[in-house]
């Protein structure tokens, strides 16, 4: 589609975000519930457990958080390899605890599901796997190996070894499940914040260059006054060095290159006053700027505007000049020859379609066209005839996204079946993009009126 000139942000740089400080107090959280369980399993329940190994268990993990709040500082961020490090020792440290309280008996042990749903929310999907395996072989080697919970008069406490075999399976399928779930959720609002990013960072390029103009005016406005004053000073100059034949034409010099940059300036000047001060236009002239980059590259880009009324100026806003590039843009990356930008209005709507003779969208896709990274294979014929194009969706997403801001809806269609043979179809049958604004969403009631000339100001 578009090169957007944002740097996606890969699996490992998403993991580094996590701070070390926000994994020391998710531990803390833990040890607390940890050392709770076990004081009140002693003293409320008479329970007979391991209390020294239990103790160690828990100790570890205050050293280990003691040792990094002291030795790293608060604002570190965690590389892959070391939040990786820190959720495997979360997870080696609840199974042994789990090994001395009972096993899959313990009703505590379901909290397996919590290290590997973090791993496959944050980390890489290697990462992940290796988390999500060692988990389920630990979970498995404690159907059969643990310390039995015992009351204090010495009896056993477990459940059917039924329900021991459905509690692993359930934990099993868990594991599985919601690693599955959190990774595809998370990776969706990471691909959405990416093209968000990318989408914001189209339009403010869009508005800087908009806000250009202004800027352009403004200096121009401020430079005629030192210029005019250069200006008289060589004049005066030239009349006094008539003896002076070589200094004097260096004065000559000076004038003509002052009255060369007061050319440029008013040209800028004239340019940026357009810019800043025409904020609307005709229908056909929106379109026509959206398009104008377009029109060189092989293919005819036809611009058709109704004539059953008056068309109507509408505003030119950023956003509906960059989401109607980014669609002509795509249609001719996949036209043969021509693409048609059709405009209609009435007295309630406004509307613009951009057809090609394309191709058209394939129909596996067309119901996903307007979310970002959507891609489909590409066949050795595709590769040939457009060997510089790596579409990802991402264009039209952006399109889509500028344009709804505007109060506008797009549609997606293909003009004729895309599996009939090239030779059959023949005109405007390729993709279609209908795009549909109530008209007083867009359409401009200012009055224009005439800039006058800059007027000296005397002081």
């Amino acid at each position: 589609m578009v090169d957007s000139g944002f740097d996606f942000l890969d699996e490992n740089r998403r993991s580094s975000w996590i701070r070390l400080r926000t994994l020391i107090v998710l531990r803390w959280v833990a040890v607390v519930g940890q050392l709770a369980a076990i004081t009140l399993a002693q003293w409320l329940y008479a329970l007979q457990l391991e209390l020294g190994l239990c103790y160690l268990a828990v100790g570890i993990s205050v050293i280990g958080n003691l040792i990094a709040m002291f030795v790293f500082p608060e604002n570190k961020r965690l590389s892959e390899s070391e939040n990786f490090l820190m959720v495997m020792f979360d997870l080696l440290q609840l199974c042994f605890l789990l090994f001395l309280t009972g096993g899959l008996n313990n009703p505590f042990s379901l909290l397996v599901l919590g290290p590997v749903t973090i791993s496959a929310a944050v980390l890489t999907l290697r990462s992940t796997v290796i988390l999500g395996a060692t988990a389920l072989a630990l979970v498995s080697v404690m159907v059969v190996y643990y310390l039995p919970l015992r009351t204090e008069q010495g009896f056993i406490l477990r459940i059917p070894q039924l329900f021991v075999y459905g509690q692993w399976i359930a934990i099993s399928i868990a594991l599985v499940f919601i690693s599955v779930y959190s990774r595809r959720l998370t990776a969706e609002m990471n691909t959405m914040g990416d093209a968000l990013s990318a989408t914001q960072l189209a339009l403010s390029r869009a508005q800087k260059l908009n806000d250009l103009g202004g800027v352009v005016a403004a200096a121009a406005h401020e430079l005629g006054t030192p210029l005019a004053t250069i200006k008289l000073t060589s004049a005066e100059l030239i009349e006094e060095l008539d003896d002076r034949p070589e200094l004097q034409e260096d004065a000559r010099l000076i004038r003509d290159q002052a009255d060369r940059c007061r050319d440029i300036l008013r040209s800028m000047g004239r340019a940026g006053k357009d810019d800043l001060h025409l904020r609307q236009a005709p229908l056909s002239e929106v379109i026509r700027e959206a398009a104008e980059p377009h029109q060189e590259r092989g293919k005819t880009v036809l611009i058709e505007p109704a004539d059953h009324t008056p068309q109507p100026d509408v505003l030119r806003q950023p956003e509906i000049i960059h989401g109607l590039r980014n669609l002509v843009q795509n249609a001719v990356d996949f036209a043969q020859t021509t693409v048609w930008v059709e405009a209609n209005w009435s007295d309630e709507t406004i509307s613009i379609r951009v057809v090609d003779d394309g191709p058209g969208y394939p129909p596996q896709l067309i119901g996903r066209i307007g979310d970002p990274f959507v891609r489909n294979r590409r066949t050795e014929r595709d590769r040939q005839s457009r060997p510089e194009y790596e579409g990802m969706g991402l264009g039209l997403f952006i399109a889509k996204t500028l344009l709804e801001r505007t109060g506008a809806e797009l549609s997606f269609a293909n003009g004729s079946d895309p599996s009939q043979p090239p030779q059959l179809r023949s005109g405007k049958t390729g993709a279609i993009v209908e795009v549909v604004w109530p008209r007083a969403r867009i359409e401009s009631h200012a009055v224009r009126q005439a800039m006058g000339e800059n007027r000296p100001i005397i002081g």
